[in-house]
């Protein structure tokens, strides 16, 4: 039975000459795989354009238990971003916040919460005009949230040591490495308290703010093994010296 269902668009991979498969995580069935013609048609050139990563999109397929790749029987845009794939800052922040989507996101189950947060993560970016530099590291510590990862502000005193492993902070030393000193400590507790409306008035340097993304990412990786090398990092540091 044909089914409608939104979704956002997360990476588009090579298949075979005649197709690609885009990714898609979607409201209600989680993250699927669509084919995606590859010729040179003015309909298969148009449903390319329309699967850029993070696009929104709306898609009728017939989705069948115990298939792993779906095929398009129509597809439109949900809600048009203009300025996400135009503005090469947004354009750089969007291709990193997919690459590492691509890498936390494996499940085939439904979390209309974190679908949720992530479509209006992306209509907010569109829309964006101040604290770009600071989006990707507040969103990124928010999906935590979503992701059972957060962080247990609740045990934070001043001068105690963050545990990465457990999500808490203790006044006494690990008995493992993974853990951030007071100073980074302070730090992380100060990412608690942005968020996309106030995430503007949040001053970092580049060192700074390379060093929170190193620590958000570092985490993410000690809590999902496939969270690996993160290519698109590099563009990011540049583009907020």
């Amino acid at each position: 039975m044909y089914e409608r269902l939104n979704g956002v668009v997360l990476r588009t991979i090579s298949y075979n000459d005649k197709n690609s498969i885009v990714r898609v995580y979607t409201d209600s069935h989680g993250l699927l795989s669509f084919l995606l013609p590859q010729s040179n048609g003015k309909t298969a050139r148009m449903r390319r354009a329309l699967f850029q990563p993070l696009s929104l999109v709306e898609i009728e397929s017939d989705i069948t238990a115990n298939r792993e790749i779906y095929r398009i029987r129509e597809a439109r845009c949900l809600v048009p971003l203009p300025s996400l794939h135009s503005h090469p800052v947004k354009n750089a922040v969007s291709l990193f916040i997919t690459e590492l989507l691509s890498h936390v996101i494996v499940e085939e189950e439904p979390n209309a919460p974190l679908f949720a947060y992530i479509s209006s993560s992306v209509q907010l970016l569109d829309r964006l005009e101040k604290g770009i530099a600071n989006f990707h590291i507040c969103f990124l510590y928010n999906l935590g949230i979503f992701l059972g990862i957060e962080p247990d502000t609740s045990t934070y005193t001043r001068g105690s040591r963050f545990d990465m492993l457990n999500g808490v902070f203790t006044t006494s030393i690990p008995a493992h490495s993974h853990f951030l000193h007071p100073e980074e400590s302070e730090a992380l507790m100060t990412l608690s308290r942005m968020s996309f409306a106030n995430m503007h008035l949040f001053r970092f340097n580049r060192d700074q703010r390379r060093r929170l993304l190193d620590l958000i990412i570092g985490y993410y990786r000690l809590h999902n093994s496939a969270v690996g090398e993160i290519r698109s990092l590099d563009i990011l540091t540049a583009l907020f010296a």
